[in-house]
């Protein structure tokens, strides 16, 4: 671990101090830390690379054929798609999360397929690094 100093504006010191508090992070450095990698995941999206995620979708599962519809997407990514955990919310509404890895501009694709389908109250597609 290495040390050195930072020099902030008043006001970015504010906005840091306010990250650590909304967040409960334990300190500055944390903060910091977090920031950093938070922006190095987003740079290795943009440059299509490698990458891990979750695509979390809210659906009516009432509603005609978004179940086969969403397989049928599924299946056109086999490589993309690691693992899907089906979650029933209420009596009309399913919670999956779609765990995919793979280059960053597939699983954006698959996740705009996903998300467009009829009956998608919600999606989302989150995320994350390889290592």
């Amino acid at each position: 671990m290495k040390r050195f100093g930072v020099s902030l504006e008043d006001n970015l010191l504010d906005e840091l101090d306010s990250l650590v508090e909304k967040h409960r992070v334990p300190n500055r450095s944390q903060a910091i830390r977090y920031l950093i990698r938070k922006n190095a995941i987003q740079e290795k999206w943009k440059g299509n690379e490698e990458v891990s995620g979750c695509i979390v979708l809210v659906y009516d599962h009432h509603k005609r054929d978004v179940i086969n519809k969403s397989m049928h997407i599924q299946h056109i990514y086999p490589n993309a798609v690691l693992a899907v955990q089906h979650v029933h919310l209420d009596h009309h509404n399913c919670l999956e999360t779609i765990a995919v890895k793979g280059k960053a501009k597939k699983l954006q694709e698959l996740a705009d397929r996903l998300i467009s389908l009829k009956g998608m109250k919600h999606g989302e597609l989150v995320m994350s690094t390889i290592g």
